[in-house]
């Protein structure tokens, strides 16, 4: 697929531990490149070839017992920073953004010792244990996969997982590069439902600035990727809710009426745009 919008992907971290029958200290990957290519791929990274309806058929991952990687769970330092990884599968769930890794690193060694699998529906975890399952909901558009955690990464501060090409373009996301989304760990024996593509959620009670309403979806995704780029201290607030016949763009939920206009009086001065301030 190639993306009307491309991505800067942030790749530090992925398919780079030790091979399993190794017992040496994790190997660290060389710093991320600065974030000042918005709007380009990094070196010859990006998506695949696949066709949409290719990836889309891609079944999730199939939550199943396995023991846990004799090496992969071991404590490690990346850029300074101690990980500990969770020593069992116990219950998780964190929000946060989500990015993917594509095909600069298809094919090479994961931290199981498998082959990164582009196409695959897996992902790259600091901390969940190795291997094991995990359900991720895209929050703004309220699709959600399940996943098996195979390797270590990403190793920035404002990411907490990163998924394979094919599970990002199921949750809808892998033209925008990242997306607000929720990760719950999967242990066995709970029920684990079937994923299917969703509307995005119906508009929830609080306190939002509304940046627009469409009468299409693809209107209000284009101006969400246009403000997450412009204005990167907003981005993980962004959703788009469906109501009626329009797709409505809104920044939220806010504490106060007062945090949400001072929010609308930067991005006013910043992008000379006027939010409509809803509560409800």
């Amino acid at each position: 697929m190639r993306a009307a919008l491309p991505i800067l992907l942030l790749l530090a971290g992925c398919a780079s531990l030790p091979e399993p029958e190794q017992a040496e200290p994790v190997q660290q990957p060389a710093p991320p490149p600065p974030d000042t290519r918005r709007g380009a791929y990094y070196k010859d990274d990006g998506p695949g070839e696949r066709s949409a309806a290719e990836l889309a058929a891609v079944p999730d991952a199939e939550p199943k017992a396995e023991p846990l990687h004799r090496f992969a769970n071991r404590p490690y330092q990346v850029f300074g920073r101690e990980y500990v990884p969770l020593a069992s599968l116990q219950p998780y769930r964190q929000r946060g953004t989500a990015s993917w890794y594509g095909r600069r690193f298809h094919g090479n060694r994961t931290s199981t010792g498998e082959r990164y699998d582009m196409y695959a529906m897996s992902a790259a975890h600091p901390t969940l244990p190795i291997p094991s399952y995990a359900r991720v909901t895209n929050l703004g558009n309220g699709r959600s996969i399940v996943v098996r955690v195979n390797d270590r990464g990403p190793f920035h501060a404002d990411r907490i997982i990163d998924l394979s090409y094919a599970a990002a373009a199921k949750l809808g996301f892998a033209g925008a590069g990242s997306a607000l989304v929720e990760v719950e760990s999967i242990v066995p024996g709970e029920a684990v439902l079937a994923a299917a593509p969703a509307a995005p959620a119906a508009e929830p009670r609080g306190i939002f600035l509304q940046l627009g309403a469409f009468g299409a979806r693809e209107g209000a995704e284009s101006l969400r990727a246009r403000l997450a780029r412009e204005l990167a201290w907003l981005k993980e607030a962004l959703y788009v809710f469906a109501g009626g016949s329009l797709w409505r763009l809104q920044l939220g939920p806010y504490r106060t009426s007062e945090d949400a206009r001072s929010v609308a009086e930067r991005i006013e001065t910043e992008l000379n745009l006027k939010p409509l301030l809803l509560v409800r």
